[in-house]
């Protein structure tokens, strides 16, 4: 079955293809509805709040991670900042507004982004397209360009699109072929995906074995991490259907889904259905916890050292694996493995 038969539709869009699979496979993914559903009212409630208030042309208050992967739930952090289209002063008033604008609606109490600076703070979009590699590409800029690419929403302004176009395009507009994954942007992708793991071992080391979020960062490796990773190295790989010129619509089209649709699509069109269901299964019960509180609760009071004391931290390494195998599964043992051989690897 090639992309212009039973599959097409698949690969021409992806949105959707997670209730497909479902449906197809007779599994209930409750959690995963449910968060999409909250996704969508935050998004709509905090887009009409900013509606109503006054930002800056060439400004954009956009969000990260759950807010833009679809999976929000009522204890999820707010990842945002605030994009700006050109280079700013330290002083400059309309970052300040839109500043005001973001912390005034976002990152309440414990919702806050997290202590390394990557989020909660302006940046602009000439830093992330011209400083990709080398010394200047500091993992902050790589973090901020691969999530803008990879999981990101913007609530109010005008900049988000113009700056996820110019980000696509700074991949693909060098030595790009017909019929063959960009491997610049698959390479930057696997840097940031090695990035992220080697982070956390060094967040680690600097604590000296007594991490207070050592055991959520490790959760969140086993499952949302991947999904990130797993999501944009799917729809890179599968370029090898078009020529460059129908690249950047393509990927526009699936990056722009939410991840879990992307995956759940790919399993479709490699006729893997059960390992689809497998890892939608495996992912709808990480999403239980997170609704949980209780669960948010106990998972941060575990530290390193009494992790293996805790069912609720057995059952998470227990659907990283299951998410896991389901994934390996559709880049090893479809049509996409001699892809994933070819590029993943080398």
């Amino acid at each position: 079955m090639d992309s212009r038969g039973a599959s097409a539709a698949v690969i021409e869009d992806p949105r959707g293809q997670c209730e497909q699979l479902a449906e197809r496979t007779g599994i209930a993914l409750p959690h995963i509805t449910a968060a999409r559903e909250h996704t969508r009212e935050r998004v709509a409630e905090l887009r009409d709040a900013l509606d109503h208030e006054t930002l800056a042309g060439g400004m954009s208050i956009c969000v990260f991670g759950s807010w833009a992967r679809d999976e929000l739930t009522p204890h999820s952090d707010d990842d945002w900042a605030v994009l700006a289209a050109q280079p700013f002063a330290a002083e400059d008033q309309d970052v300040a507004t839109a500043m005001d604008l973001a912390e005034e609606h976002l990152g309440a109490g414990d919702r806050a982004p997290g202590s390394q600076s990557v989020f909660g703070v302006p940046f602009d979009l000439p830093g992330l397209v011209d400083n990709v590699g080398l010394n200047a590409d500091t993992n902050t800029n790589l973090t901020r360009r691969m999530l803008l690419l990879l999981e990101s929403r913007e609530l109010a302004g005008t900049v988000h699109d113009e700056a996820w176009r110019a980000v696509l395009e700074r991949y693909l507009n060098y030595g790009v072929k017909d019929f063959r994954p960009p491997r610049f942007l698959l390479n930057d992708l696997t840097r940031y995906w090695r990035t992220i793991c080697v982070d956390f071992e060094g967040k680690h080391s600097d604590t000296r074995g007594d991490d207070p979020k050592w055991v959520s960062r490790n959760a969140k490796l086993r499952t949302s991490r991947k999904l990130l990773f797993a999501g944009g190295l799917v729809p890179i790989l599968l370029c090898h259907l078009h020529d460059r010129d129908a690249m950047p619509e393509f990927l526009a089209t699936w990056l722009k889904a939410p991840p879990l649709d992307r995956l759940a699509a790919a399993f479709l069109w490699a006729e893997a259905e059960s390992e689809g269901a497998r890892a939608l299964s495996a992912y709808d019960r990480w999403l239980a916890i997170q609704f949980n509180a209780a669960a948010r609760t106990e998972l941060k009071a575990l530290r390193h050292d009494t992790r293996r004391e805790s069912p609720l931290f057995e059952e998470i390494m227990e659907i990283g694996r299951q998410f896991e195998r389901a994934v390996l599964a559709l880049l090893f043992n479809t049509r996409l493995a001699a892809l994933s051989q070819q590029y993943v690897v080398f």
